[in-house]
């Protein structure tokens, strides 16, 4: 994952900004987005990130600069050399992978993604693809807004709880371990706001969907201002990246 530092793009953006939609010079992201290529040894293919839960398979032709924009929060690959990557500034990104090399995928995670079941589609896809159970994947939770300062409303609880039903159609499922979904949300100052700890309620969603093998999460988005981008924090502001690659090259 990026952090905001490393780049060449001036204030607000400053300074490694990937994010070609909030404003920043595209000369400017452009050079960023070289860089964190670079970095990777790997073609990040960029989304257009919509907080919903389409699940797109990545393959070299996404890669070429002549290929268009998907639509979709999340994706996944099996081909080397193509890295599936999602843009965040408070959301939470999560990186999947499976055993021996046979796939790998990125989600990005807001609350109505998650909510929607953004995840449960993404390790639904890559399971698939690689012949693989979900206990044998491995996840990566990046930087988002911590729970401390992700202060939602009655909607946002209710939809977590289950008393809501899902965009995919299905019922949202109640998080695993004691006081379920319920125990991730604290109340707020103001009557009718709530305190949400968006990287938990990942981790409780994943439990619940059979991945056991999950680490990170534990970086806030607004309290670390020298280091990362945050919406809630600055309104005008970059975009950090998160990205999960196989290693060598497209075919």
């Amino acid at each position: 994952m990026s952090t905001r530092t490393g780049g060449c793009s001036a204030a607000p953006y400053d300074s490694m900004n990937l994010g070609s939609h909030v404003g920043d010079g595209p000369a400017d992201v452009a050079r960023n987005r070289d860089r964190f290529a670079a970095v990777l040894g790997a073609r990040p293919v960029f989304l257009n990130q919509v907080h919903g839960t389409r699940v797109v398979r990545l393959q070299a032709a996404d890669a070429a600069a002549s290929a268009a924009t998907i639509d979709a929060d999340a994706a996944f690959t099996t081909e080397a050399g193509l890295a599936c990557t999602v843009m965040v500034a408070d959301c939470l990104p999560v990186l999947f992978a499976a055993p021996g090399g046979r796939g790998v995928a990125a989600a990005h995670a807001g609350w109505r993604g998650l909510a929607g079941g953004v995840l449960e589609a993404t390790i639904a896809a890559l399971c698939q693809a690689a012949a693989c159970r979900p206990g044998e994947l491995v996840a990566w939770l990046g930087a988002c807004i911590g729970p401390r300062h992700f202060e939602v409303g009655d909607d946002v609880r209710t939809a977590f709880l289950g008393e809501a039903v899902a965009p995919l159609g299905c019922e949202v499922p109640q998080a695993a371990g004691e006081g379920g979904a319920a125990s991730r949300f604290t109340a707020g100052g103001r009557p009718g706001k709530w305190l949400a700890d968006l990287a938990g309620l990942a981790r409780d969603r994943l439990a619940v969907a059979g991945v056991q093998q999950v680490s990170g999460g534990h970086w806030c988005t607004v309290e670390e201002g020298s280091r990362f981008f945050s919406f809630r924090r600055d309104r005008v502001t970059g975009r950090m990246a998160a990205a999960v690659w196989i290693g060598g090259s497209p075919g």
